[in-house]
């Protein structure tokens, strides 16, 4: 059987282009522009470390995105990938409009950004992959360590509460999420 690993010299070549990609998700994980940048930072370190064990024909984005989510996670006192149950994600959520209606109606980049921050890392991780990075629901399996089915569910509760956090904060009310 042939070596299916990749060559040193092409980490380069796969891990530059997406620098702008991982930092923008670094910093909405940590809310923090040094942070994020710090966090960048061991990504690749960490990244460059285990390059030789890559393979060829997996998905290099969505294994740099995990090896980048992994690091934040185990940087955070009590956070682990399974710190969020189902039935906590459900509670949260409710039932209302779409929150692409919501945005498309009030156009408030600002507070769709301060509703973001405010949402449970599963929650946010799961959206900014989703929409703002549109990973394919696969990509989000192999970067979450989830089965796809569960990214389907999360992504609608996320959603759900994303839309709740909205009308919350654009008629005024408290939020609770």
């Amino acid at each position: 059987m042939p070596d299916r690993r990749l060559p040193a010299a092409t980490f380069e070549e796969l891990a530059l282009p997406l620098f702008d990609q991982l930092y923008n998700f670094a910093h909405w994980l940590t809310h923090d522009a040094t942070e994020a940048e710090d966090l960048v930072q061991e990504t690749y370190t960490k990244a460059l470390r285990g390059f030789s064990g890559f393979q060829i024909g997996t998905n290099f984005r969505a294994w740099i995105f995990r090896i980048l989510r992994n690091t934040f996670l185990t940087s955070r006192t009590g956070l682990k990938s399974t710190a969020f149950e189902d039935d906590e994600i459900e509670a949260v959520a409710s039932t209302h409009p779409t929150p692409e209606a919501i945005l498309i109606q009030q156009a408030d980049r600002e507070t769709v950004q301060q509703a973001l921050t405010e949402m449970a890392v599963p929650f946010r991780e799961i959206l900014l992959l989703c929409e703002v990075e549109e990973m394919s629901y696969e990509e989000i399996a192999q970067v979450l360590a989830i089965p796809i089915g569960t990214v389907m569910s999360r992504l609608y509760r996320a959603r759900k509460a994303l839309r709740t956090l909205l009308l919350e904060k654009f008629k005024g009310g408290p939020s609770g999420v």
